[in-house]
């Protein structure tokens, strides 16, 4: 093969690929649009100093998902979670949020607490459910039921 015919080939291997490389324009910024949590507004949207706040720039509480068979769920806090399934095998806490995983033979269910206000105790906003084998969507109170200490 002629270096002109392999230069061509690696070009055309190659080329597909240049539109994933960055071009140091900046961070990307990625928006969650499955999120609770409201995202804090950037220093352009804040109100300029001396300008008095309205609504728009005051972020609201987190909307808790509300669903028939998460009653007792959604609103716990994580000592209540916790008398209700046991202890979670994953905790992760970020900022002022935190997740708790807990797992059984049925499913495996992940309950996200956010607090409602600055310096409020987090508490159950959101939850997931899912498959142990194989990851796959499974009805939240379905799992709820079985995973609660009896």
């Amino acid at each position: 093969m002629s270096p002109i015919r392999t230069f061509l080939t690696f070009l055309a291997a190659v080329a597909p690929l240049s539109a994933c490389v960055s071009t140091g324009g900046g961070p990307i910024i990625v928006h969650d649009r499955t999120s609770s949590r409201p995202e804090p507004a950037s220093q352009s949207q804040r109100n300029p100093p001396g300008t008095p706040a309205t609504e728009a720039t005051i972020p609201s509480a987190p909307q808790a998902l509300s669903r028939a068979g998460l009653e007792g769920v959604i609103g716990a806090g994580a000592a209540q979670l916790q008398r209700q399934f046991g202890n979670p095998q994953l905790d992760v806490r970020e900022g002022d949020s935190r997740k708790l995983q807990f797992a059984g033979e049925a499913c495996v269910l992940d309950v996200f607490l956010y607090p409602d206000r600055p310096g409020a105790t987090p508490t159950a906003v959101h939850v997931e459910a899912r498959r142990a084998s194989d990851g796959r969507n499974v009805d939240r109170a379905a799992c709820v039921r079985a995973l609660r200490r009896q």
